[in-house]
C-alpha cells in the first residue's frame, strides 16, 4: 500500500500545481510571459526556495527550542518562523527576475510570484503526502491531498504573488513607492501565511474542528479578494495600452479601431479586425508591446530609457511593416 500510495504522492503534488500554474499563465491575458522563464521560477520555488527554507527552518526552531523548549517551540515554528523564512526564500527568485525585460508591471509580478509560491506548495506537498502514506492510513491520506492541494498550496502561492505584485506595481514608480513595495509585499505575504499556519496549529493543540472551517473560509476570502486585486492589475494595464496607443492613433501609425480591438480582451483574440495579409498574432503582440514599451520608457531611468525608446521605435517599424502587408 506504501508503494501504491508514494507514486500516487507524486501524480498527486505535481498534476494539480502544473494545472494552476498553466492557468495562472494563461490567466495574464495582454502579454504572456516565456514559458520558460515562468517554468523557471516555478523550479525555484520547488527546488530551490525549499532547500533555503529547510536549512532555515531547522537552525531557526534549534536556537528557539532552546530558548523556549520543544513544546512551544514547535508552535512558534509553524506560526512565525516558517512565513519570517519561506516568503523570503520563495521571492528571492523575483529580484532576479525583476530586472530582465519580461517584467514589466504588477500582472507580472503576481503570476511570476504565484509560479514560485506553486513551486514550493508542489514539493512540500509531495513530502507531506508521502508522511502520511508511511502511516497506511488512507483516509488520512485523502483529506491530506484535498486539504493541501486547494488550501495550503494555494496559500504560498497568493503570499508569493502579493511579493510579486507590489515589486512589479514599484518598478516604473518613484522612489516612495519603490521604498514602500517590499515591507508592503512580505507584510502581505507573511500575514497570510502566518494566519492560516497559526489557525490550524491552534485547532490541532485544541482538537476544535472549528478553528479548521473558520480557516478555510477565511482562506476562500482572501482568496476572493487576491483575485479581484489581479482582475485589476489586468485592468490597469489594458488602461495603459489604449492610453499610449490613443498617441500611435493621433499620429496615424495606427487605426483607432486596432486600438481599442488590442485594448479589449474580448475582442483582441479575434481575427476580423486585422487586415488580411496581416499576421494576427504577431501584430496584435507589436501593438501590446508598443504600449508597453512607451510606458516604461517614459517611467524610467535614464539608462532604462535609452533601452525602452529604441525598443519604441523598433516596434513602431515593425508595426508599419505588418500593416504593409494588408491585402
Amino acid at each position: 500500500m506504501f508503494l501504491v500510495l508514494s507514486l500516487l504522492s507524486v501524480v498527486c503534488a505535481s498534476v494539480p500545481m502544473l494545472t494552476f500554474l498553466l492557468i495562472i499563465w494563461y490567466m495574464d491575458r495582454h502579454e504572456r510571459e516565456p514559458l520558460w522563464l515562468f517554468f523557471l521560477t516555478f523550479l525555484w520555488g520547488a527546488c530551490g526556495a525549499v532547500s533555503f527554507a529547510l536549512i532555515g527552518n531547522e537552525t531557526f526552531s534549534a536556537i528557539l527550542s532552546v530558548i523556549v523548549g520543544p513544546e512551544l517551540a514547535d508552535t512558534m515554528a509553524a506560526t512565525i518562523i516558517a512565513p519570517l523564512v519561506e516568503e523570503p526564500m520563495k521571492a528571492l527568485v523575483l529580484f532576479a527576475v525583476m530586472f530582465s525585460r519580461h517584467f514589466d508591471n504588477a500582472t507580472d509580478g503576481f503570476v511570476y510570484g504565484a509560479a514560485a509560491g506553486l513551486g514550493f506548495g508542489m514539493t512540500e506537498n509531495f513530502f507531506y503526502f508521502l508522511n502520511v502514506a508511511a502511516s497506511g492510513d488512507v483516509f488520512g491520506w485523502m483529506m491530506t491531498v484535498v486539504i493541501r492541494t486547494f488550501f495550503s498550496a494555494v496559500m504560498h502561492a497568493c503570499a508569493t504573488s502579493c511579493v510579486g505584485a507590489m515589486l512589479g506595481f514599484a518598478r516604473f514608480r518613484g522612489w516612495g513607492w519603490k521604498i514602500a513595495a517590499l515591507p508592503l509585499g512580505f507584510g502581505f505575504a507573511m500575514s497570510i501565511h502566518a494566519l492560516w499556519n497559526g489557525m490550524l496549529t491552534v485547532g490541532d493543540l485544541t482538537a476544535n474542528m472549528g478553528f479548521m472551517l473558520a480557516n478555510l473560509g477565511l482562506f476562500i476570502v482572501e482568496f476572493v479578494v487576491l483575485v479581484a486585486v489581479f482582475q485589476l492589475a489586468l485592468w490597469e494595464e489594458r488602461g495603459t495600452i489604449r492610453r499610449e496607443l490613443a498617441d500611435e492613433v493621433q499620429q496615424r501609425l495606427v487605426p483607432l479601431a486596432h486600438a481599442k480591438a488590442v485594448g479589449s480582451w474580448l475582442v483582441r483574440g479575434k481575427q476580423h479586425w486585422v487586415p488580411k495579409g496581416v499576421p494576427h498574432g504577431q501584430y496584435v503582440k507589436a501593438l501590446t508591446t508598443l504600449a508597453l514599451r512607451k510606458h516604461q520608457a517614459r517611467n524610467s531611468s535614464s539608462g532604462g530609457y535609452a533601452f525602452y525608446s529604441e525598443e519604441v521605435v523598433r516596434l513602431r517599424r515593425e508595426v508599419a511593416g505588418l500593416l504593409a502587408l494588408a491585402k
